[in-house]
């Protein structure tokens, strides 16, 4: 059995968990295998085109999705299918389309209603535990 270091990855996995658009990526990124260590490396190092995309983007949906407070559903609804970079996610906050201020109110809305979820189970959870005793 190989050790954990000699696992590798595809391009696309290393961009998801990297949180950027492989197509945006340079083509020997695309074209390689990436190994732990150098996932581990690329987090700890990041050259500059990775650094320049975290920074500018075009960022993949689930990054857009969570700079603009919504979620990824939310951005379909909007009619957002394309990666945005980050001058264009920040003209859509300055100037919020109608669609992005409801898809905000029903995520903070969706947030709070699971909170208030965990909140009660955790009190029911207490209470058989005291009950226990």
């Amino acid at each position: 059995m190989s050790s954990a270091n000699s696992q590798s990855m595809k391009p696309a996995t290393v961009a998801k968990k990297l949180g950027i658009y492989l197509p945006a990526t340079p083509q020997e990124f695309q074209d390689s295998t990436i190994t732990r260590a150098e996932f581990a490396e690329l987090q700890a190092n990041p050259p500059e085109w990775l650094a320049e995309l975290r920074r500018n983007g075009p960022h993949p949906r689930p990054v857009v999705a969570q700079k603009l407070n919504i979620s990824i559903s939310g951005l379909s609804r909007g009619g957002v299918e394309e990666p945005l970079t980050t001058a264009e996610i920040t003209a859509l906050l300055q100037a919020p389309p109608q669609w992005l201020v409801t898809e905000r109110a029903t995520h903070a809305a969706v947030r709070a209603e699971a909170q208030r979820v965990k909140e009660e189970a955790a009190k029911k959870a207490a209470k058989k535990a005291g009950a226990a005793k």
